[in-house]
């Protein structure tokens, strides 16, 4: 067994603390990444805290992992040790159903493996990224460019690759309108990707302080939602729209901004779902969707991308040691856009 040491959730209402514990050995297709750095995601939150309903103890959170490759099992090919890597949300699955046969993993028929918080092929519980090192199967760990900064690098993880793929699978790109709905850790990488791939993009924000940052990041133009008059103008106007808000809210104004034919997807995961007045689909054969992250080919392709555009995420480094601070933070979105946790602070307890 190998030895790792992190912080982790002992309850649903424990604060995150240092915690050690033991990983499996490296199997001939797996790598072992020393960790250093890890993205925080909402997610992370409602994992710990049991949001979802579905918490396993103890948890060590953390899914948008960079590092470097500390070893390889023997029959692994496409990485060596001292390679910067990446491992994201999920580190398996089955491999042999049809969205697995299709590079789409991440919709798995049998179940993808989550990076923590599941049981794994070997019935072990999987624990994630807020820790000095993970084991992954090579399929499920990228190549990150060194021109990138790592740091900025951990969030595409989940929240570049939970953007670009729809972005992508919808064709945003030249002469597409496209908006964006929430200026956060999802939907500041959508308004940077929508940007870097050609559309014409809008983005839409609740609070005018975010006008002048959502410009900074790319858009085209910024509306504020809670103005009805702006939201009017934009009706029958765009080809996709991609909402990123977790919070529950109003989703009927933007579906009536969508043209004929075209797609409203929901990355954000509000806890309450939508009243949706069926009008807005039927009237103009709109279709409402979502997404989510995307599969390993997919992400390998995203993370190319940013190399070749120089597209990071906006971040806030921080010591593992004011991660619960930081999910306070997160919680109130006092974060532009995306803590990061520099795993070297392990190191000081």
């Amino acid at each position: 067994m190998i030895g790792s040491h992190g912080w982790a959730a002992q309850s649903a209402v424990a604060p995150l603390a240092p915690f050690s514990f033991f990983r499996r050995e490296v199997k001939e297709h797996d790598v072992l990444v020393e960790i250093d750095f890890c993205g925080v995601c909402h997610s992370d939150i409602h994992s710990v805290r049991n949001e979802w309903g579905n918490a396993v103890y103890p948890m060590v959170p953390g899914h948008e992992i960079i590092g470097r490759v500390a070893e390889v099992g023997a029959a692994v090919t496409r990485f060596r040790v001292g390679d910067r890597v990446g491992v994201g949300v999920i580190i398996d699955s089955c491999r042999s159903c049809a969205s697995c046969r299709a590079g789409e993993e991440q919709y798995c028929e049998v179940g993808a493996t989550l990076t923590y918080g599941v049981k794994d092929r070997f019935g072990d519980l999987t624990q994630g990224g807020y820790a000095n090192n993970i084991i992954a199967p090579e399929h499920f760990v990228h190549s990150v460019s060194a021109k990138l900064d790592p740091a900025g690098v951990a969030p595409l993880l989940c929240a570049g690759i939970t953007t670009y793929s729809p972005l992508r699978h919808w064709k945003a790109g030249a002469n597409k309108k496209v908006g964006v709905v929430g200026l956060g850790g999802l939907g500041h990488m959508g308004l940077k990707f929508a940007h870097a791939l050609g559309a014409q993009v809008v983005q839409f924000t609740t609070s005018e302080s975010k006008v002048e940052d959502a410009k900074r990041l790319g858009a085209d133009e910024v509306v504020i939602s809670k103005d009805a008059a702006a939201m009017k103008k934009q009706a029958d106007t765009f080809e996709f729209i991609l909402d990123t808000v977790s919070a529950p809210h109003d989703i009927n104004p933007y579906l009536e901004a969508l043209k004929r034919d075209a797609t409203y997807c929901q990355v954000g995961l509000p806890d309450k779902p939508p009243v949706i007045f069926p009008g807005h689909l039927l009237f103009r054969r709109r279709s409402w969707s979502g997404s989510i992250i995307g599969g390993m080919a997919e992400t390998q392709e995203m993370l190319d991308f940013c190399a070749e555009k120089g597209i990071t995420a906006d971040v806030q480094v921080i010591p593992v040691q004011r991660i619960n601070e930081a999910f306070e933070r997160v919680v109130k979105a006092d974060v532009k856009y995306r803590f990061v946790i520099d795993m070297a602070s392990l190191q000081k307890g």
